[in-house]
């Protein structure tokens, strides 16, 4: 692991309301970056967000942007769109995050729906606020077939981004990624359900992680037997749009915890926001919503999401996790109102005027908000704690890494 420049978000920012609301966020952490445990055991910090899914009006915004910034390339800058979360993400000894769609070429053409095909800069963006590592195995990885995952990958290594859950040869399928975290050799794996009308192409069933207990354990013994200390799996599953697990997530769930030794399992696919569970000793985060995305009908729900922020701590021998969680917001400018002159109205003050993604509890930090939006931060920040206590996890010890500001 490198080290990582704190707060380099504030490049990306260039309203007065958005460095407040940067510089608020950069001082939150208050000792959770990792550092050995009192006792003198060894630990370290894990962030894990929702999925990435670029839509058009996405992509449209970092258009918009980097004509602003002059940043970017070929055109696109996402930073200002993801700069909220960098304190947060960039905090984590070790980053992850769930690079959904197939990855395009700079100047496109892009596709959404049903088959995503979305700009690399993207990437750029993930790496610069602080990722280390994506899974890569979800519904969409085979939306282009060979070419768009081998396109993919090549992408994530050009930024510098590890990734794990499809792959470009068989010898690479059957390699762990290992990352070395302050000294702890950790393993990604990284599973996904189904790959929506597409099958996977005759000769390379190994191209995705398809969604099995006996292959999620020969993945785990196989990182094991590479070294790895701790193991984390990435699992895309579960009904989309609905916050409570699904019955087979919940088996499937326990059956993990139960019949494998893996640390940690982080859900994807639901795109909204699903409760944490703790199974047989086993921290089971069944869904982290959305990341950033833009639905043709948003929700509320899909506009939500979650950072899983996870402490380990190695005792006798044994690694404990201590779950905490990051309530993010995208906040979505509404389409605008036209006048009786047929010119576009003016916006009302605390209306949204760009898509950025927040970190809840740091936004609702600012003394300049208005009400109106300090009541659409509180609604996002409790209705997804409520989501992630309703299967009882406050008894186990999950909370919010920052607490709802009052």
């Amino acid at each position: 692991m490198t080290s990582r420049p704190s707060c380099r978000a504030l490049r990306f920012l260039f309203t007065s309301a958005a460095l407040v609301a940067v510089l608020t966020g950069c001082g939150f952490m208050g000792g959770s970056g990792g550092s050995a445990s009192k006792g003198g055991e060894r630990s370290f910090t894990v962030a894990a967000a929702g999925d990435l899914l670029i839509h058009p009006q996405l992509i449209d915004q970092a258009r918009t942007d980097a004509k602003e910034t002059g940043l970017g390339a070929d055109g696109l800058d996402f930073g200002p769109l993801m700069a909220g979360i960098e304190p947060v993400i960039s905090k984590a000894d070790l980053a992850i995050c769930h690079m959904e769609p197939v990855i395009g070429k700079p100047k496109g053409p892009f596709e959404s729906y049903p088959n995503f095909l979305v700009p690399p800069q993207i990437a750029k963006t993930a790496k610069d606020i602080g990722y280390d590592t994506c899974s890569t195995a979800s519904n969409h990885s085979i939306d282009h077939g060979y070419a768009g995952v081998k396109r993919t990958l090549d992408t994530l290594d050009a930024v510098g981004l590890e990734h794990t859950g499809s792959f470009r040869t068989e010898k690479d399928a059957l390699t762990p990624l290992i990352i070395d975290v302050k000294g702890v050799k950790v393993a990604q794996i990284s599973f996904a359900f189904g790959f929506n009308a597409h099958s996977l192409p005759k000769g390379k069933r190994w191209l995705v992680n398809r969604n099995d207990l006996g292959r999620i354990e020969t993945a785990e013994k196989r990182a094991r037997a590479a070294g790895a200390e701790v193991v984390i799996l990435s699992i895309h599953w579960g009904r989309e749009h609905h916050p409570n697990p699904s019955t087979p997530q919940l088996e499937f769930a326990r059956q993990l915890a139960r019949q494998t030794g893996i640390d940690l399992v982080i859900g994807h696919h639901a795109h909204v926001v699903q409760p944490m569970e703790k199974v047989d000793g086993t921290w089971i985060a069944y869904g982290l919503g959305n990341q950033v995305a833009r639905h043709d009908v948003p929700t509320g729900l899909t506009e939500e999401g979650v950072i899983g922020w996870f402490t380990f701590t190695e005792r006798g021998g044994e690694w404990e996790v201590e779950p905490r969680y990051v309530p993010t917001l995208v906040e979505i400018p509404p389409d605008p109102e036209i006048g009786a002159d047929g010119t576009p109205a003016g916006s009302a003050k605390g209306q949204v005027e760009n898509y950025r993604l927040v970190d809840v509890a740091a936004e609702l930090g600012r003394d300049d908000l208005s009400d109106l939006e300090r009541s659409r931060l509180r609604l996002a920040f409790e209705r997804v704690e409520g989501t992630m206590l309703n299967r009882g996890a406050v008894k186990d010890g999950l909370k919010p890494l920052t607490e709802l500001p009052d």
